[in-house]
């Protein structure tokens, strides 16, 4: 029997009426605690690991925000082909960048700022493309050209993110690996390849651990120990009797604790629940709320004793609803995956991860505080 150290519960049902009550009890056996009903978290909805992504960055301007939001906020007028709507938007759009171009560009630290003009040119050119597509009534375009045009906007964002910036980190956690901003990964697999972004500007312990366990190639070459249809699909236990990583200096197994963040909240919250503080409809800033979420595992004894086993989160819109779920505030979610989807439904036990390697941000681990 493979040795796992989250206990899910019983496997979800395939029958979708069942399956709804099936996924909900087995999310509450993730920890020992068991939250009322009226107690599910209430967050957003944003299901799109760019979006989210986007919304995490930390960084204080508000206009850029504004005109991100109102990009990301034109689906459910697209999806109604609700055209003129769609125009007036991109118009809108297009007179808050004029306007605040300038009080964006103050923000952005003044040896970046030459990039980010360079970045608002293509967003003004995305914009007239977005204007081009809503004349031609062109649905499949707009979509291309909405992405590209939010994923500048998205990278001057980064720009205004404060040079050098970390979270404050309790000193009891000094000796583990920290990450300092994002990294991108690519998980190669028995079915094929995964690339996932890990967020250690909010959750910089979690994905430092990960980072620091994928240079070492510990994960090169183990399998994936349970798979559970649209729930988890789970990877990062040990060949032989651990079931987490041992640091080889010290011949302890090594503890990362449970670690996650609110956006309203000051300090990042570690070894309690949402329960545990009273956030009972608190939505995290990295929400188990995507296909492909990682998140990392603990027993249902303990929070601090995750270590080196992960997870991917088999989101099912009608199972395990967006801003609805009971793995938000038990779990810490510490990036997501965002290209390889078709490969990550096609993964079971039968499979094995080959090589996980470090494309981008290996620079931003630092081994200790």
């Amino acid at each position: 029997m493979p040795k796992s150290r989250q206990h899910w519960g019983s496997p979800l049902v395939h029958q979708r009426l069942n399956a709804v009550l099936a996924a909900l009890i087995s999310f509450a056996l993730i920890t020992m605690a068991v939250p009322a009903w009226a107690a599910l978290p209430q967050g957003n909805a944003v299901k799109d690991p760019a979006a989210i992504l986007r919304d995490a960055l930390p960084f204080n301007q508000d206009d850029i925000r504004e005109l991100q939001h109102r990009l990301e906020l034109t689906s459910d007028d697209l999806r109604a082909k609700r055209w003129a709507a769609l125009g007036k938007t991109v118009s809108r759009s297009e007179a808050l960048l004029n306007t605040r171009r300038d009080t964006i560009l103050s923000a952005v630290p003044e040896a970046k700022r030459d990039a980010a003009e360079t970045l608002f040119k293509s967003v003004e050119q995305g914009l007239e493309d977005l204007k081009e597509k809503v004349k031609a009534t062109d649905k499949p375009g707009f979509i291309a050209d909405r992405r590209r045009t939010l994923r500048f906007i998205g990278d001057v964002e980064a720009l205004l993110v404060p040079d050098g910036f970390e979270r404050e980190i309790p000193a009891e956690f000094d000796a583990l690996p920290r990450l300092q901003g994002r990294a991108t990964l690519r998980v190669s697999t028995t079915q094929g390849e995964l690339t996932t972004v890990v967020d250690g500007f909010n959750a910089p312990l979690t994905a430092g651990a990960f980072i620091d366990l994928a240079l070492k190639g510990f994960y090169d070459g183990l399998p994936f120990i349970r798979a559970e249809d649209f729930y988890v699909l789970q990877s990062g236990d040990p060949e032989g009797p651990e079931i987490g990583y041992v640091d080889p200096k010290t011949k302890q197994e090594r503890h990362v604790p449970l670690e996650i963040r609110v956006p309203e909240e000051d300090d990042t919250i570690y070894n309690e629940t949402f329960e545990d503080v009273g956030l009972f409809k608190a939505t995290p800033t990295l929400p188990f709320a995507t296909l492909g979420t990682l998140g990392w595992a603990h027993s249902d004894q303990a929070l601090d004793d995750g270590s080196s086993q992960f997870f991917m989160f088999l989101y099912e819109a009608e199972l395990t609803p967006a801003g609805l779920n009971l793995v938000d505030g038990r779990n810490a979610a510490f990036g997501y995956v965002i290209d390889g989807f078709d490969v990550l439904e096609e993964l079971g036990v039968d499979d094995r991860i080959t090589a996980v390697k470090v494309i981008e941000g290996a620079g931003q681990l630092k081994a200790h505080a």
